[in-house]
């Protein structure tokens, strides 16, 4: 005689975790993230964890992500584009202001997340005035001047900060972009 073996189980998982996810303005974010952690047994420090935040021309992701000892927990989607707007929406949406996590992510979102001007500009660099039209320096110049604001209206800052410059991660490829050439 066969045994009936039921595994509707696995369909209900998600259920104690529904609570802790609200979807509104076309994002899908994670709205008490102390609530998530505790339901999956997690002790949330945030000082031991990094929000790792992808964009692509069609969508955002937002990633919590802690040293590969946890498995990373996603706390947002949008299918908003990337623009300042949007990476306000998702911040205010995971409530960034209250944990302030380290922050990893390319270029781009660096940017928005500083407020800087998008496109080709001539000062593209939030660490220091490094002047990228400036060709005949990329090798010969050393030290660029540090960075000295990051207020809306100087040089090329267009919004407020959505997080604090000490907060941010670089992507590594970003050292190979400063260090690569003759040292003269």
């Amino acid at each position: 005689m066969k045994e009936n073996v039921r595994i509707s189980v696995y369909r209900k998982r998600h259920d104690d975790l529904v609570q802790f996810i609200k979807m509104e303005r076309g994002l899908v974010a994670s709205t008490d993230n102390d609530g998530l952690m505790q339901t999956l047994n997690i002790n949330h420090n945030p000082l031991d964890w990094r929000l790792f935040i992808d964009s692509f021309q069609l969508s955002l992701k937002a990633v919590l992500h802690n040293d590969n000892t946890l498995p990373s927990i996603p706390v947002d989607h949008s299918m908003r584009n990337e623009s300042y707007e949007n990476m306000k929406i998702l911040m205010e949406a995971i409530n960034y202001d209250k944990f302030k996590w380290q922050i990893c992510g390319d270029l781009e979102v660096i940017a928005l997340l500083l407020g800087l001007h998008q496109g080709f500009t001539k000062y593209c660099c939030f660490i220091c005035d490094w002047d990228s039209r400036s060709r005949p320096l990329h090798y010969a110049r050393k030290i660029w001047p540090a960075g000295k604001s990051l207020e809306p209206g100087i040089v090329n800052v267009e919004n407020q900060l959505l997080v604090e410059p000490s907060k941010i991660l670089l992507p590594s490829m970003h050292f190979k972009a400063i260090f690569v050439g003759p040292q003269i």
